[in-house]
């Protein structure tokens, strides 16, 4: 087990989204997004996996299979295996969301 502050881990990039790892097992990875306004995650599907979306800062745009929504912290959103997904920032600020998904697509033997 481990005990990790996420209030500290934030990667901010003018280029394209900040994924900072937070922990990745066969079972599950979670990681700290970092979006600037105007960054996106394009929507896309994971095969056997489920992940969710937890808005820490900011107010950014979630998109899940048809539904799309503007979320502010404490707002969690999930995709269900092969559910279309992904996040946007279109507000003018900062957005930071922690993301985990189960299985790890990170390991040979978890399914993509």
């Amino acid at each position: 087990m481990g005990l990790i502050d996420t209030n500290l881990m934030r990667g901010f990039s003018p280029d394209k989204l900040g994924k900072l790892s937070v922990f990745d097992t066969a079972q599950m990875f979670c990681d700290v997004y970092c979006l600037e306004p105007g960054q996106s995650q394009k929507p896309h599907a994971h095969a056997g996996a489920t992940k969710f979306y937890f808005v820490i800062e900011g107010e950014p745009t979630l998109v899940v299979g048809a539904q799309q929504s503007v979320l502010r912290p404490g707002g969690l959103a999930w995709a269900a295996p092969g559910e279309v997904h992904g996040v946007a920032n279109h507000s003018p600020a900062r957005a930071v969301l922690l993301v985990a998904m189960g299985p790890s697509p990170n390991h040979a033997t978890s399914p993509k």
